[in-house]
């Protein structure tokens, strides 16, 4: 394989090219990543890697192994806002290239940690080289997919973006079932497991690499005429990346992103213990994981039909339901709790995922609405900085208020009405950062250099 292979000049597609190949190979790439989803499926096994069957006090505490997920978030925001310029300029193909070698590789580095019990080598591998893996991969095909369809930017991206949300339906199972396999008196196959891992998603994303291409700088879809497309809060201009940073639009998407994701990552990465503690006695911890397993279904599902309806209706107005309708569930979640219908608690936090998944999937549209497509992958990249203070904000935010209640006498069941309200309030910012949206000034539009005059 030559270097050239990578550069964008090699992905041209050819006249003819199917535009909806692409798409395809964005999401083998998403896939993959989005085993991130399922990264709690470890957390146990590599806290008994020398006791084997139970921890012993020489074994990782779950609150240090826990760290490696919140690392891998933050350095996906922090590579994605760092990398997306560059991203953007050597195209698809070298990026998720680039991608497949950091998220196969912190597999790697993170199996040396777990056999020489290092746990810094874990942080480094999984954390931060694969971190990277995540962000890189997460921006990579997002301006070719805007390129590629735009007449249909929300359903492209929603496409893709799908895959990260069901990425875990896929890890989790597959985790299980190679620990499993590989577990025996003296390993609990999680270093066999991650040596595996990291070589099977390296391999299925060089796929999407050998399956990139960009479209021809004047390619247009047949019989679509840009004009005709153009709606109020759709511009015909190109703002760089730079230049977006300082424009005020761009602050208010990131604090829309931000509280769409803070109220829906931490209940998600408390939904087991939380409608059991709910409904004590009623819900059993296998039904527990049938409603985990649910919500994911709705995050994967809500990232392509919201994404796909906000073609339709706008994607101001899609994050205007978001926002509201969120307000109106989580209000009433402590009532439902209350009742003790389980049916009518569960109904509320599928919507609720599917309108969090459907978020990932709608901003990149709405960048591309408010900034053109020149640099949209690299504000795109920027932007994730969101998700990596929602990373962080959103499990603290539900953990430590339902642990300082419990601390204070209030019952389990009831430990999280307060959490519902706090994410009412979180949505309500939400609201009005989407609310305050309009279009981008003229003084941030790119106007290229005037040629200079022939001598």
């Amino acid at each position: 394989m030559s270097p050239s292979f990578l550069d964008r000049e090699s992905t041209i597609a050819p006249p003819g090219y199917n535009r909806f190949l692409f798409p395809p190979a964005a999401l083998a790439v998403h896939l993959c990543i989005g085993q991130a989803y399922a990264f709690s499926t470890f957390n146990l096994p590599l806290t008994k890697l020398l006791g084997i069957t139970q921890s012993t006090p020489s074994d990782w505490k779950l609150t240090d192994v826990g760290w490696t997920f919140s690392i891998a978030i933050v350095l996906l925001g922090l590579s994605a806002a760092v990398f997306g310029s560059w991203v953007e300029r050597v195209g698809p193909r070298k990026s998720m290239f680039a991608a497949a070698l950091c998220f196969g590789g912190g597999f790697i580095v993170s199996a040396v940690g777990i056999h020489f019990h290092q746990i810094w080598l874990l942080y480094l591998g999984y954390g931060v080289l694969g971190g990277c893996g995540l962000g890189i991969g997460y921006i990579s095909p997002v301006s070719t997919l805007i390129k590629w369809f735009p007449d249909r930017p929300g359903m492209a991206t929603g496409m893709a973006i799908m895959g990260f949300g069901g990425g875990g339906l896929i890890a989790a199972p597959l985790s299980i079932l190679l620990m499993e396999h590989f577990k025996s008196p003296k390993s609990t196959g999680v270093l066999e497991t991650f040596v595996t891992m990291g070589v099977i998603y390296f391999m299925f994303m060089m796929i999407g690499v050998l399956a990139a291409r960009v479209p021809a700088a004047d390619w247009k879809p047949a019989g679509w005429i840009e004009s005709a497309h153009r709606k109020r809060m759709v511009t015909n201009a190109n703002v760089t990346v730079d230049m977006a940073w300082r424009a005020p639009q761009f602050w208010l998407l990131w604090g829309v992103l931000c509280m769409n994701v803070t109220a829906g990552i931490g209940v998600l990465g408390q939904a087991s213990p939380m409608i059991q503690e709910i409904f004590s006695g009623k819900v059993t911890p296998s039904a527990a994981a049938g409603f985990v397993g649910l919500l994911s279904l709705f995050n994967m599902g809500g990232r392509f039909i919201w994404a796909s309806a906000s073609d339709y209706i706008g994607r101001r107005y899609t994050y205007m339901v978001f926002f509201l309708l969120g307000i109106v569930l989580y209000s009433l979640v402590p009532w439902f709790g209350h009742l003790g219908s389980v049916p009518l608690f569960v109904a509320a936090f599928t919507v609720i995922l599917s309108m969090y998944g459907g978020g990932f999937a709608t901003i990149p549209a709405y960048l591309r609405d408010m900034f053109g497509t020149m640099n949209v992958g690299a504000i795109h990249g920027r932007l994730l900085t969101a998700w990596s203070v929602a990373g962080v904000l959103g499990p603290v935010l539900v953990n430590y208020i339902r642990q300082f209640q419990i601390d204070h006498g209030v019952p389990k069941a009831q430990a999280y009405s307060i959490t519902m309200y706090i994410m009412c309030a979180l949505l309500l910012v939400g609201f009005l950062c989407n609310f305050a949206m309009s279009p981008v000034n003229e003084k941030f539009h790119y106007r290229a250099p005037s040629p200079v005059p022939a001598t």
